[in-house]
């Protein structure tokens, strides 16, 4: 349910009834150079990609740096959340 132009009562009213059914519900406007957006999606699933991290093999360095996890910007992995 998509919604603009309401009142804040009638906005909470049908976001409650949205909720209680599991329907998403979006709702915003705009006033001039100012406005607002909101979404009430529930629980969802949803998948974020963060940089793979790959650590680094003993040998090849001596010292605290060698046991840190390096980044590797190029590679990423998706994470369902």
């Amino acid at each position: 349910v998509c919604l603009t132009c309401c009142s804040r009562d009638s906005m909470v009213r049908i976001n409650q009834i949205c909720h209680k059914n599991g329907i998403k519900f979006f709702t915003g406007d705009v006033f001039g150079y100012h406005g607002y957006m909101f979404a009430d999606l529930g629980n969802h699933d949803f998948v974020e990609e963060k940089p793979k991290v790959s650590k680094v093999s003993p040998g090849l360095e001596d010292g605290p740096e060698a046991k840190r996890a390096k980044l590797e910007p190029a590679e990423t992995t998706m994470v369902k959340k």
